[in-house]
């Protein structure tokens, strides 16, 4: 029965993170963000594990989506998108599912989200500030003063790399946690039956018979 049950996280973590991939490959630019901050939803399939798995499942389901998409699409930042894109759906998947598993209600799952949102969106003013843009500035050759001027281009009350941080990189990630949290928050209950019949359909059967 346990190594049924292994199978069947295994298959569902792996079938989560592919769909996460093809999340991940749907991204686009939003207008108060410069282009290089590209928005997609890929880490509400890692959101749908951490929930029903737990921390460490969702983490996985993070790792099989970049592995995947490096497989199909490989890389043109030299792994360092790759590797801020592991670093920030960790930042968000991590405490969401463990403030969820602490707090296993509707309204545990809510604040969980909500608390996630704003702590990746805070981390990631100081990540992208401090490793992130520098290590692109270096790695294409681009002074730090293009890369703000990629942001003065769609909001003019970005001057320097503090405006920069909160008027764009801030509410872009605050925005795409807050989507992605609000759409688990509408799939969840329904395909939440769904989900639990693929890792463990015994469960389902015992829950219709009671």
């Amino acid at each position: 029965m346990k190594k049924t049950t292994n199978v069947r996280t295994l298959t569902f973590t792996a079938m989560m993170g592919a769909v996460s991939t093809v999340l991940m490959m749907l991204n686009f630019s939003i207008p108060f963000a410069p282009g290089f901050l590209k928005f997609d939803i890929s880490e509400l399939p890692a959101l749908f594990a951490g929930f029903f798995l737990g921390p460490a499942s969702g983490c996985q389901v993070i790792l099989v989506k970049v592995v995947l998409k490096l497989l199909f699409q490989g890389t043109d930042t030299a792994f360092v998108g790759e590797f801020m894109n592991i670093l920030g759906s960790i930042c968000f998947i991590l405490p969401a599912s463990l403030i969820y598993k602490w707090n296993h209600t509707k309204k545990g799952a809510i604040i969980s989200m909500a608390v996630a949102s704003i702590l990746v969106s805070i981390a990631f003013i100081f990540i992208d500030a401090y490793i992130a843009f520098p290590m692109y500035s270096a790695l294409y050759g681009l002074p730090m003063d293009t890369i703000i001027a990629m942001g003065t281009a769609v909001n003019p009350y970005i001057t320097d790399l503090p405006t920069l941080m909160l008027l764009s990189v801030f509410p872009f990630n605050l925005f795409k946690h807050g989507v992605t949290s609000f759409i688990t928050y509408l799939l969840y209950k329904r395909v939440g039956r769904v989900l639990r019949g693929i890792i463990a359909p015994e469960a389902q059967v015992k829950t219709k018979s009671v």
